[in-house]
């Protein structure tokens, strides 16, 4: 395991939920809300998320640190909304000149600013559909999503267990806060199995190897 992540394991294993009355939406609310339905797994999915990683690190060139595919698309088999979760690492998300422009020619749009939780960036793309998050270099948040997808797609059994939730999750859910909310119950059981296996999670990452990283 890196020197890196021995030192950032206790910011890994604790979550921060940033300032409660910060207004993370750029355009001050937020104007487009998709739909919330689960569909089955498509290997399309995977698909898409290789077309945008390569249009993103063409545009960059060596100028991102890392970009990987997040969330439940990147689950084989793992029902899901239908929208591509992709993080993306540079090296200060402060510096949005760095990369917004950038990322503005492709058709993504800056849609949520989060300075208080991890310098946060969504930026949206419409067609295809896709949530680009923006991290800093060492993130304990981007961590945490390649160990929790690395996670399901190891166990089966804990797939299958979110994969029930997020359907129940569905229910009574007006937006997608709502639907975060109903699941988080079973998210927290899952990250704390993580939690208890913890050395090994993260040895298996290779983390901070970023020819490693940008491959996946």
């Amino acid at each position: 395991m890196s020197e890196s992540l021995i030192s950032l394991k206790p910011l890994i294993m604790s979550f921060c939920d940033g300032n409660p009355n910060e207004n993370p939406w750029v355009d001050g609310i937020n104007q487009i809300q998709d739909p919330i339905i689960i569909v089955p797994y498509n290997t399309e999915w995977n698909t898409i998320y290789n077309e945008e990683k390569n249009k993103i690190q063409k545009q960059f060139q060596d100028k991102i640190i890392s970009i990987e595919h997040i969330g439940s698309t990147a689950v084989p088999g793992l029902s899901a909304k239908p929208v591509i979760d992709i993080d993306l690492i540079v090296a200060d998300p402060t510096q949005e000149a760095d990369y917004i422009p950038a990322l503005e020619k492709l058709g993504y749009r800056l849609r949520v600013r989060e300075p208080s939780w991890y310098q946060h960036r969504m930026l949206r793309l419409d067609l295809p559909r896709v949530n680009l998050h923006v991290f800093g270099e060492n993130c304990p948040e981007h961590i945490r999503h390649l160990l929790f997808r690395n996670w399901l797609r190891n166990y089966e059994c804990d797939r299958q267990q979110y994969e029930i939730a997020k359907l129940a999750a569905i229910e009574g859910a007006e937006h997608v806060m709502n639907y975060n909310d109903n699941k988080h119950l079973v998210i927290k059981n899952i990250y704390g199995k993580i939690f208890n296996n913890i050395d090994r999670c993260l040895s298996e990452l290779n983390y901070g190897n970023n020819d490693h990283v940008a491959k996946k």
